[in-house]
């Protein structure tokens, strides 16, 4: 059938948004989303907290949150603006940063365990769930908000993009693409958020964009949200009297943004009503938060505003009489946030990572240092040994750009909630030109930060549906590898190292497979194996069978699986099956890695779908 629009979702760590190309107008439109504003009050908004609350049985009636469409058995949870306004109050039964568990590397993802740390045992949830329950409610309310304006859509005539940090690894992904396929949405697309960011500012810009930049040009896209910063360098060349784009450099991922800030606020106005002999207890912090997040928004949007109130409320009685009162005044606020995590630090000035307690408390593999600008400082530090790895990234670039000491950019755009500040924008603006010895960087003006990666997808979802419009060359965001083991005789108390066999290059397309051809391996079937994968966003130029020594020091660790492949007829249970490697990057931007038997055409599928410990 052939697509009549496109949609886009923007599955965000704190906030969610929907966009739709009707193909017949050629617009692209920011989609209210039907949700739960209250007991028994069902509104729209343009975004969807990503936030879920799980109520007490006896909490609210079985009626007091009617969705206007049906609900899976049992799913009594609450999502959207109520769920997080309300959950704040009762932290125990609310679930946050889904997204950031769903690619925590120290915990399978399948496993209900949010609300983390919640005492509720029998009615936790998956971050794999969350997730399915999320892209479920953002498309059966976007269906329904569009129903009520009269415009009723087909989810099979639709080609549906869904966005995901460029940080993600290949396990993140799949298991993204897997609950949107659970909740509903068939086979999506994927899409780095920073790329769908970058798709918004050209239609926004429209023919104009291409006199904003121009070949030589590296853009970094800045992306930093509630939950997550994410970094990506954009690289413009021309190819055929043509401007043409290719992403060169995606970061790692930090869980570092907006929510970081508003608890170091709240913590000084915590000490600021501590001093003035005024303490509050754990639920009223939880409202402390709350209030600074929204005097932080109220002061950087608005310049002439010295100060801004801030209402602690108390659980008692009496409402009013136990409510304290404090300001966040602009003075403070500069220093927590412009000072504290935006730094004029130098391009050298990295992140700590501090000194390490022998026991920690297990969760969120948060940032250890909070300063924005040594993680972008790392990451432009980073990207230039990853372009210097490759020879055919050096020369998009260009030889002036490769004799700093970081690949300096020369255009920035900003994305996520937090650049909404004039103030932060001009702050990294401020960073990035004194790190480039005072040489100014454009500023590409894009569409709402908090909103373009869902416009952002959406036309791409038209571009790849009608092969009409720009796109940016990408691929694979780092290089993978397989871990193998080294094959030498048994000492007493040596262990050999974990050799790293690259089965994807970085930047291997969508749509595109490779077989390792020359090398044979052993691929262990009919008992339990462990399979180990390992990646890197800095080594862009190994090439597919090439094998490093040892992967332990050299990469990062992704993933580590145990699986019992079907044995081959032919072949014992443990004995080892000769066989090729082929890897396919499928158009919907997942991976896929096979080994194919080298006399027979028998193979086996091994996923990244899994982490274990």
């Amino acid at each position: 059938m052939t697509a009549r629009f496109s949609l886009g979702i923007d599955l965000g760590t704190s906030n969610s948004a929907i966009a739709v190309t009707d193909f017949a107008t050629d617009q692209t439109e920011i989609v209210d989303i039907s949700q739960v504003l209250g007991p028994n009050t069902v509104g729209e908004k343009p975004t969807l907290p990503s936030a879920l609350y799980i109520p007490h049985a006896e909490e609210f009636t079985a009626e007091a949150f009617p969705l206007p469409w049906p609900q899976g058995a049992g799913e009594r949870t609450i999502i959207g603006h109520f769920a997080r306004d309300h959950g704040a109050l009762v932290p125990d039964r609310l679930v946050t940063s889904a997204k950031s568990w769903l690619s925590n590397p120290h915990i399978d993802p399948r496993v209900a365990a949010l609300p983390w740390k919640s005492e509720i045992e029998e009615q936790k949830l998956s971050a794999f769930e969350c997730s399915r329950r999320y892209l479920e409610h953002l498309c059966q309310g976007f269906l329904h908000a569009e129903r009520r304006q009269g415009r009723d859509w087909d989810l099979s005539e639709g080609q549906i993009v869904l966005t995901v940090p460029a940080s993600f690894d290949d396990v993140a992904r799949n298991l993204t693409a897997e609950a949107a396929e659970a909740a509903g949405l068939g086979k999506v697309t994927l899409l780095e958020e920073p790329q769908a960011a970058f798709y918004a500012w050209t239609a926004q810009a429209g023919k104009e964009w291409r006199s904003q930049v121009g070949p030589g040009d590296i853009v970094l896209v800045c992306d930093v949200g509630g939950g997550t910063a994410d970094f990506s360098l954009i690289a413009v060349t021309e190819q055929g009297g043509e401007l043409a784009l290719e992403r060169i450099s995606v970061g790692e991922h930090i869980l570092l943004g907006g929510d970081n800030m508003d608890l170091a606020l709240a913590y000084t106005l915590q000490a600021k009503l501590a001093a003035d002999g005024k303490t509050i207890d754990a639920w009223q912090f939880l409202a402390l938060i709350h209030a600074a997040a929204k005097a932080k928004v109220a002061l950087f949007e608005d310049e002439s505003l010295v100060e801004a109130p801030i209402a602690v409320p108390s659980r008692g009685s009496s409402l009013f009489a136990g409510t304290l009162s404090t300001r966040l005044d602009r003075a403070t606020l500069d220093q927590v946030v412009l000072d504290g995590f935006f730094a004029m630090t130098a391009i050298s000035d990295l992140p700590q990572e501090g000194r390490r307690t022998g026991l920690q408390e297990f969760g969120l593999p948060y940032a250890a240092d909070p300063v924005v600008s040594k993680h972008l400082a790392r990451f432009l530090t980073r990207s230039l040994a990853n372009v210097k790895a490759s020879t055919t990234l050096s020369a998009l670039v260009g030889e002036k750009a490769l004799q700093k000491d970081f690949l300096a950019p020369t255009a920035v755009l900003f994305n996520g909630g937090v650049f909404k500040a004039q103030a932060i924008r001009s702050r990294v603006l401020e960073l990035l030109t004194g790190w480039n010895d005072a040489q100014p960087l454009k500023e590409l003006e894009g569409f709402q930060p908090d909103l373009a990666v869902a416009k952002g997808a959406a036309i791409y979802g038209r571009t790849r549906a009608t092969g009409k419009g720009i796109r940016i060359k990408a691929g694979a965001a780092r290089s993978y590898y397989i871990g193998l083991e080294t094959s030498m005789p048994a000492i007493p108390g040596f262990k050999p190292p974990i050799k790293a066999l690259c089965v994807v290059p970085q930047g291997l397309e969508e749509g595109s497979e490779l077989l390792i051809e020359g090398q044979k391996f052993g691929l262990v079937t009919g008992q339990p194996a462990e399979f180990r994968f390992f990646s890197s966003e800095v080594r862009s130029g190994d090439k597919p069978g090439e094998i490093l020594a040892d992967a332990e020091h050299e990469l990062e660790e992704t993933s580590l699986i145990e699986v019992n492949l079907p044995a081959a007829a032919e072949f014992p249970a443990g004995q080892p099956v000769p066989v090729q490697i082929n890897a396919v990057m499928t158009e919907l931007g997942t991976l896929e890695l096979w080994m194919k038997h080298t006399n027979s055409e028998k193979r086996w599928k091994v996923e990244f779908t899994v982490r274990t410990e």
